[in-house]
């Protein structure tokens, strides 16, 4: 009776791919080490708020904070229709002159919190409701600098959120920034009452109204 021949396992392509003639295919380790780590990054840089970020050079003065923001205010009424005006003292007021944490840490010049699918980080903040300000952790948007912050919060506003996109259109269409103002917090972009109010008193203490173009 003839022999029965013994069949040789086949080895699995993944075996192969690591381990080929009894010899580790440090190549292709390093290949799917490369992959995996890539993913990582990917995922890290969208859900923990981690992106690359331009390092802001300190402002000392409100002068100073003013003058560093101005171009980038006028640029954003020329092709967004958000008065210079408005922009600025929203960044005054939302980044406490460019000094909050938010401001320093994630570039964040106006309060923008994240959506899930967005770069955030969770950071303390003061939410007003039931008659009183309370301290919550919210998530904020991270920008890679003052000027992608400013790009974004001057398309947000012209361009609407998704769930709306002609939510902010009366402050896009106002000419004045009392009227802009008003408009904002109508359109709930902060939950402080007084926010009309705060922004239109900085405009007025600064006068911010020069840099609006006519």
């Amino acid at each position: 009776m003839a022999a029965k021949k013994r069949r040789r396992k086949r080895r699995t392509k993944s075996g192969r791919l690591f381990v080929k003639n009894g010899r580790l295919q440090w190549l292709n380790i390093l290949i799917v080490f490369v992959l995996v780590g890539g993913l990582g990054w990917v995922v890290s840089t969208r859900w923990t708020g981690w992106v690359p970020k331009q390092t802001e050079t300190p402002v000392k003065t409100h002068a100073g904070f003013i003058k560093r923001l101005v171009p980038d205010a006028q640029a954003m009424q020329t092709k967004y229709h958000v008065l210079a005006s408005i922009t600025l003292s929203q960044a005054i007021l939302e980044s406490d002159w460019g000094q909050s944490t938010n401001a320093t840490e994630n570039n964040n010049l106006f309060g923008v919190k994240a959506t899930e699918a967005e770069p955030g980080k969770m950071m303390p903040t003061q939410e007003y409701y039931d008659g009183a300000y309370h301290n919550v952790k919210r998530r904020f948007r991270v920008y890679s600098s003052w000027h992608a912050s400013m790009v974004a919060h001057a398309k947000r506003l012209a361009n609407g959120p998704a769930w709306s996109p002609n939510h902010y259109q009366a402050v896009i269409k106002a000419t004045n920034y009392r009227t802009a103002a008003q408009a904002l917090a109508k359109a709930g972009y902060a939950t402080d009452p007084d926010y009309a109010q705060k922004l239109i008193n900085v405009i007025q203490k600064y006068d911010l109204e020069r840099y609006d173009k006519k």
